[in-house]
């Protein structure tokens, strides 16, 4: 029988990450996995789309996003001012198109941009499998530079890893664990070289429980759109690949309130 559908995969691995879903003048924040509006921006750069090319094709791909590596949180902390100590300028400008100053007086603006440190993602896209074929091969000759969510998050590898005709749980459950060499020696030290370990992830799901308002309509930067989205969480458990990996449980994470009392 013929496959009509297939599953792209793509790894997601940089020094920075930012996936954000709302940002403020002075606030950028970024989600713990990327977004699919951040994922669907990526493949329609890789396919030389423009910001006011049409998604609609995109918009009915089924995203799976694994959490191989969580990474760490970082501010980057910004202040704005005027070296010759005049106040800023605000956004509205006089009569002559010339910006005013604020008022009252402001001499210093201060912003924050939050970024993801050294995480690892492994991204599944399952469709048609013409439209998959198209995108896979535009992810690894894209037409424009590929980003982690923003311009300054480059990629550190390949972004492609394959296409299955398998459904997208199961390309989730059965590629393998993607996080860094080092990542995954401090996981042996932590926790005993364990046979397994278990992974977050994010599913496209008509019946989920959550939503997720980052269904992108339009990327045009003066008719920004975005819908929202279905979504279910699970966990999946995949082999460690250790060499002498024990096989008995992980121990519980964290502090057990209760492990003095011996319960």
């Amino acid at each position: 029988m013929t496959t009509t559908t297939a599953t792209l995969v793509l790894r997601l691995a940089g020094p920075l990450q930012s996936w954000g879903d709302r940002s403020v003048f002075n606030r950028r924040e970024t989600r713990p996995e990327p977004t699919k509006s951040g994922v669907l921006g990526l493949l329609a750069a890789a396919s030389g789309r423009t910001r006011e090319q049409p998604l609609d094709d995109l918009l009915g791909l089924h995203l799976g996003v694994r959490v191989d590596q969580p990474g760490s949180l970082l501010r980057d902390y910004h202040t704005v001012s005027d070296y010759r100590g005049r106040p800023l300028p605000q956004a509205g400008v006089s009569a002559k198109g010339v910006q005013k100053p604020t008022s009252p007086a402001k001499h210093t603006h201060i912003t924050q941009r939050f970024y993801l440190q050294d995480a690892v993602f492994l991204a599944a896209l399952h469709g048609p499998l013409p439209l998959v074929e198209a995108l896979a091969e535009a992810v690894q000759r894209p037409a424009f530079p590929l980003a982690l969510g923003r311009r300054s998050c480059v990629p550190t590898q390949p972004i492609y890893l394959a296409v299955h005709p398998q459904p997208l749980l199961q390309v989730l459950h059965t590629t393998p664990w993607q996080a860094t060499d080092t990542a995954k020696q401090v996981h042996a030290r932590d926790w005993g070289r364990p046979a397994t370990v278990r992974l977050p992830a994010t599913i496209d799901d008509p019946d989920g429980e959550e939503s997720a308002t980052d269904v992108p309509r339009s990327f045009a930067p003066r008719e920004r759109r975005f819908t929202s989205r279905r979504i279910s969480h699970q966990w999946i458990t995949l082999p460690t690949g250790f060499t002498g990996a024990r096989t008995t449980p992980e121990p519980p994470q964290g502090h057990d309130p209760f492990a003095l009392l011996g319960w």
